[in-house]
């Protein structure tokens, strides 16, 4: 899963004597996830994103002064992730960009949840083993991630892969008077031994008070959201489990699901990091028991900042099961030409602050519009003189000093990741690139905002030439032939009055629409 590790520092936090707990950093070997290594400049006006916790708008800048570290909390891979999860994870993909391309370095941790109640239960029922069957759920999530165009995660730890961190740091809770153990052989964190818990999603201190008093448990790995209880960090085992459990010092059973971020974003990111992520259903209880484990387990501030988009809902109605609207990539992709970067582009469209009404209308402007981009490419192209190449790669749209006339689109998407008003700058610049500016920075800048929001273009639409224009390029490649130079290029001028080029070659001719 990683390649070219690199152990950078060892940390440790307060864990029960004779045990450690250690963060080792690692970097994927993915040239494009590595792409602004060497370039952290300041920027000019920042990257300002909403911060959760606070309400408040934070300039994000790396605490060391090098890598922005941020964590996203993955997938649960028990089938595959519907389009309102992936409005999450691509706009966490267009955060790192903009993060990239304005000059900065990042360390993307994203986690797969591949042991929680759900991929249990239905592993069992599809008669797969635990690991088979999410591996086959972790793929089908990776195939539709590169269809998007998301960059992968420097750092993809799996929940399985790091059952000996989360035991540790169950004891060293429980060792510190935040986690006790019950009857059955499982243990609960006490919330009352955390007088912040609540804070990130605002909860009711009336239902706060409640819960620290009646002795209230949650065993569930996701709960009602008005259940405020001590949750379960470690579950005992129990028949429908089947052969899905781990040995412990409390007995033979499984981490909770709370537990698996908090183990693993201490091993990479540290007792402190720059910003965490995901979806706003995850902020209470997901994200609110992360902040009081990690906080009680290892000290430190855990995320200096929060980012959570919006839910997504279709054709007006919010997604259900019971609506059958929990539309797959692999369903849009069965509407006639639907593709990949259609929906990439929707779900980018708006603000991630504000809801997001996703319909196959929106589908259809989304074509029309990649298609618009890609005759304004060309047209680019041809002012600064690069038609005949091909974009510049990743790592060197990371580099750029100016991107002309569209620059205010980057800019857009440095406050507050407004995509909706980086869109529309794009489509603005587009309109002068005419008229101002050096075309080969307008047309580098271009493509600079193509890869902070993640868009690929289509490959443009070339008509077939009609039969009158094949029978002459047939001749003036007749006259080529023979040396008749004069003769063919009065055929290339009769090409163009019927509105075609034609472009010589090892191989022969191309025709192309003036």
């Amino acid at each position: 899963m990683h390649h070219g590790r690199a152990v950078l520092k060892v940390v440790f936090c307060g864990l029960p004597a004779g045990r450690t707990c250690f963060r080792e950093l690692w970097f994927s070997g993915n040239s494009e996830a590595e792409a602004c290594e060497g370039r952290v400049p300041p920027l000019e006006h920042g990257v300002r994103l909403f911060d959760t916790m606070t309400r408040e708008m934070r300039e994000l800048q790396p605490a060391d002064g090098k890598v922005f570290g941020f964590y996203c909390c993955g997938p649960t891979v028990y089938g595959p992730a519907h389009i309102g999860n992936f409005r999450t994870f691509v706009l966490n993909d267009v955060f790192r960009r903009v993060m990239e391309v304005s000059g900065l370095r990042t360390r993307h941790v994203r986690n797969i949840t591949d042991v929680d109640d759900k991929t249990i239960r239905d592993s069992q029922a599809a008669g797969m083993s635990l690991s088979e069957f999410t591996r086959k759920w972790t793929e089908r999530f990776h195939r539709d991630c590169e269809a998007l165009n998301c960059l992968k995660p420097h750092i993809e730890p799996s929940a399985v892969e790091h059952i000996p961190e989360q035991i540790e740091m169950i004891e060293a809770l429980v060792e510190k008077g935040h986690a006790y153990s019950s009857d059955d052989g499982s243990v609960y964190f006490r919330i009352a031994s955390f007088p912040e818990y609540g804070k990130l999603a605002r909860l009711d201190q009336q239902e706060l008070e409640l819960g620290r008093t009646q002795d209230r448990r949650a065993n569930a790995d996701e709960y009602e959201k008005d259940s405020v209880s001590d949750f379960v960090l470690w579950k005992a085992r129990r028949p429908e489990d089947g052969e899905n459990y781990w040995e412990s010092p409390w007995g033979q059973g499984r981490p909770g699901w709370h537990l698996e971020c908090s183990a693993m974003s201490f091993k990479y990111l540290g007792e402190s990091f720059d910003l965490h992520s995901g979806g706003e259903d995850l902020k209470f209880p997901h994200h609110e028991n992360e902040i009081a484990q990690s906080r009680c387990a290892c000290g430190g501030h855990f995320a200096r900042a929060w980012f959570h988009p919006r839910f997504l809902m279709v054709d007006g109605e919010k997604m259900s099961k019971s609506l059958n609207n929990l539309h797959t990539l692999e369903d849009i992709e069965r509407d006639p030409g639907a593709t990949a970067m259609e929906v990439r582009y929707v779900l980018i469209s708006a603000h991630y602050r504000k809801q997001l009404n996703f319909t196959f209308d929106g589908l259809h402007a989304a074509r029309e519009a990649l298609g618009k981009l890609t005759r304004s490419e060309a047209l680019l192209a041809q002012a600064a003189g690069r038609e005949d190449e091909k974009p510049p790669s990743y790592r060197e749209l990371c580099r750029l000093e100016s991107l002309g006339v569209f620059a205010p689109a980057l800019a857009a998407l440095n406050e507050d990741l407004n995509t909706a008003e980086g869109l529309g700058q794009l489509f603005k610049g587009l309109r002068v690139a005419a008229v101002e500016g050096d075309p080969l920075v307008n047309w580098l800048g271009f493509h600079a905002v193509l890869a902070a929001l993640g868009l690929q273009l289509p490959e443009p639409e070339v008509p077939e030439a009609p039969s009158e224009v094949v029978a002459l390029a047939e001749k003036r490649q007749q006259a080529r032939i023979e040396k008749d130079w004069a003769g063919a290029d009065a055929f290339r001028d009769e090409l163009n009055k019927l509105g075609w080029s034609v472009k010589d070659g090892q191989n022969g001719y191309e025709l192309k629409p003036l």
